[in-house]
């Protein structure tokens, strides 16, 4: 999908002002679990203007996140990078798909996607637990309730995003 500039980086930037705020509208069940939406933004940036943009506004919105509830912290950008990570993933699907994916294709893909922010998430907060001398053992005990969310949000999203992103390119300017 071809834009201008200036249309592009007001996606981008509408898109990470929104990945801020989905993820201050949680629910925390503890220090290991957080049930969020800002994944979504990040995947519906990423298949629309691909992998790079998609990074961009899982960064942006990230870092703006956690430098409003957290500060910064040794682990700030451990907490950012599975979305990025992410970002790339879902972003080199879809333009390898010609920004034209199936539900199908992008189930997988949110499903992969999901899992992997999920057990880098895991992997932030084990170190993070470390560092800061907090008792992070227990984040083991809720590794089946976080890998569930992961694929109930990898389908619902995978479902949501095919119709969406066909009706929001409709809608986007377009430049030859």
């Amino acid at each position: 999908m071809n834009h201008n500039k200036t249309s592009r980086l007001a996606t981008n930037a509408m898109l990470a002002a929104l990945c801020a705020v989905l993820s201050y509208v949680s629910i925390d069940i503890g220090n290991s679990m957080r049930i969020t939406l800002e994944s979504f933004p990040i995947a519906l940036g990423a298949m629309l203007l691909g992998p790079l943009d998609g990074a961009a506004i899982a960064f942006v919105g990230n870092l703006i996140y956690q430098l409003l509830r957290h500060g910064i912290t040794a682990t700030t950008l451990l907490w950012i990078a599975p979305y990025v990570i992410a970002a790339l993933l879902i972003g080199w699907a879809a333009k390898a798909s010609g920004f034209q994916m199936s539900r199908t294709k992008t189930v997988a893909v949110m499903l992969i996607a999901e899992l992997l922010i999920t057990a880098l998430n895991t992997g932030a907060l084990f170190i993070d637990s470390k560092i800061y001398g907090y008792y992070g053992a227990y984040l083991f005990a809720l590794t089946i309730p976080r890998l569930a969310l992961a694929l109930a949000k990898g389908i619902v999203f995978g479902a949501i995003l095919p119709p969406l992103t066909g009706a929001i390119k409709k809608a986007l300017p377009q430049t030859t």
